[in-house]
């Protein structure tokens, strides 16, 4: 037994400090009870365009729910027209860090940053559900500048795109080469189509396929505690 675990606060089942009330002294804001049950039933929610608050906020509750239970699954569901690269970067990396698998669930749109964290979920574990729409390609960025900082800028744009595609090639088990060629121009697909190309592995299209994709590995938290448990169970 692991004599620290009494003193974590992370590891403590009785630290809800996260989701206190609104404390008026200190500004915090309050957490819509929608909010609470997500994070209980170990979700994160990535909607709208990724950009360095709504990232590192994605970001800090992966590894908050890694670090209260390394073992279970954590939910990430995702609904985004792209965004920062930086930080789809970062959030792919902690999905590779953390012990745990990171089921990643597409919803509405994933396109560009949206996509390339579908992607990165645990291979196995990456989703769609089957209206939803995932978009791939290289991204755009604006430079700009004396002639040395052009080239410079360029050098590094580039460095960014074979990073990025050469990751889709390796999650996907798609070449490099067709990876490069399908983002050069906007690449829509469809959930069959991206399930056929190797961005995700499964259409959820029934509500019990979509709860035990919920319910596997759940260990729900304090906010939780009185419900049910479900039964099965650079600009981008």
């Amino acid at each position: 037994m692991n004599t620290q675990t009494a003193h974590n606060p992370l590891s403590s089942p009785t630290n809800t400090h996260t989701w206190n009330e609104t404390d008026e002294a200190s500004g915090v804001t309050p957490i819509p009870e929608s909010q609470r049950m997500l994070y209980a039933y170990r979700s994160v929610v990535f909607n709208g365009e990724l950009r360095d608050e709504n990232g590192m906020e994605i970001v800090s509750r992966l590894i908050l729910l890694s670090a209260e239970d390394p073992h279970a699954d954590i939910h990430l569901w995702i609904n985004s027209p792209g965004g920062s690269v930086p930080m789809m970067h970062a959030i792919a990396d902690v999905i590779g860090t953390i012990p745990n698998d990171v089921i990643t669930i597409a919803f509405g749109w994933a396109a560009s940053a949206g996509q390339f964290v579908l992607t990165m979920g645990t291979p196995g574990k990456r989703l769609a559900l089957p209206h939803a729409r995932i978009l791939l390609h290289q991204g755009s960025s604006g430079i700009g500048g004396a002639a040395a900082d052009i080239e410079l800028q360029g050098d590094d744009l580039r460095d960014v795109r074979d990073s990025v595609l050469h990751r889709i090639a390796e999650a996907t088990g798609q070449t490099y080469d067709r990876i490069f060629a399908d983002s050069l121009r906007d690449r829509w697909f469809s959930a069959s189509e991206a399930l056929d190309y190797g961005l995700i592995d499964r259409i959820v299209d029934s509500p019990a396929e979509l709860l035990g994709a919920i319910g596997r590995g759940i260990r729900p938290g304090p906010a939780a505690s009185a419900q049910t448990t479900p039964t099965s169970g650079a600009q981008s």
